[in-house]
């Protein structure tokens, strides 16, 4: 396994998604459609789930910086790096794996606050990828941007091949899509032209 690195911790959770607290955002914090995880102890089941939004909300320092007026950007870089307040990733459940078995479907229990979310790397993303079993999740997914989620996903996973399983990848995930939405066919051309660009 490869070197972690902690994206946050979870604020809050449920069977079907989380929210997780960061400090800032960072060039290698995972992005929306990235895949994630969190390991649970002692149950020893990871949780993987993909971000579906990114929320800054307002943090009380930066109303009373708007006020000073002119603000100098090293007053801008400290503020950005220590917020009162998280940023907050969602955080859509589509999988986990016990016992070495990997399950795309919804996981026993959600985390508890304060469990740290990974990001997958490329290995595991082709693990989890092999099967498109979990786009059914996120086509079911109420109040999330489904279909740019999926493209942001499926590309995402795409860059995770090397680079002759590429496109064979992006195929088998059209056709798994192509199931999926094949009474939407509009819907479905939508997503295919974006995600073989």
């Amino acid at each position: 396994m490869s070197t972690e690195f902690i994206v946050g911790w979870v604020l809050r959770a449920s069977t079907v998604g989380f929210a997780v607290g960061c400090r800032v955002i960072q060039p290698n914090t995972p992005h929306f459609g990235d895949l994630v995880k969190v390991h649970l102890e002692p149950e020893a089941i990871d949780l993987f789930g993909i971000i579906y939004n990114v929320e800054v909300h307002d943090d009380p320092a930066v109303r009373q910086l708007i006020l000073t007026g002119e603000i100098e950007p090293e007053v801008i870089l400290d503020q950005r790096q220590n917020r009162l307040v998280p940023i907050e990733l969602s955080v859509l459940v589509v999988g986990y794996q016990q016992q070495g078995q990997l399950v795309q479907g919804l996981p026993p229990q959600p985390p508890l606050s304060l469990n740290a979310i990974m990001i997958c790397d490329d290995v595991e993303i082709r693990r989890f990828t092999e099967s498109f079993d979990y786009l059914r999740l996120m086509l079911n997914a109420p109040q999330v941007p489904v279909d740019e989620l999926i493209i942001a996903n499926l590309q995402r996973a795409a860059l995770a091949q090397s680079e002759n399983q590429r496109y064979g990848f992006l195929v088998g995930a059209g056709k798994a899509l192509a199931r999926l939405l094949h009474t939407d066919l509009v819907r479905l051309e939508g997503i295919l032209k974006r995600i073989k660009n």
